[in-house]
């Protein structure tokens, strides 16, 4: 019995590094994945370098970027990090 509960502390630190580290962090896995199978044309984005554009083109893998007038660049699919808000007029 004494053993059992030498493990009982190992188990709790367990417990609460999965509910505070590893959930979370699984939590926003599966919204970005989310959120880059849903990437549409047109749609407003940030990548994780920080640019800004607008979704011209989403193909298997790849998403080609409007990031200025006639600048067109082509990313990862997971190197989109947010969608932006539509301004509503």
């Amino acid at each position: 019995m004494d053993q059992l509960m030498q493990f009982v502390p190992f188990l709790l630190m367990f417990g609460v590094f999965w509910l505070l580290i590893l959930r979370p962090q699984m939590k926003e896995q599966r919204a970005h994945e989310a959120l880059v199978k849903s990437l549409a044309k047109d749609d407003r984005v940030v990548t994780k370098s920080g640019l800004h554009g607008r979704v011209v083109s989403v193909q298997d893998t790849t998403v080609k970027l409007d990031v200025a007038k006639g600048t067109t660049i082509t990313v990862e699919r997971d190197a989109i990090q947010a969608r932006l808000e539509q301004a509503t007029n």
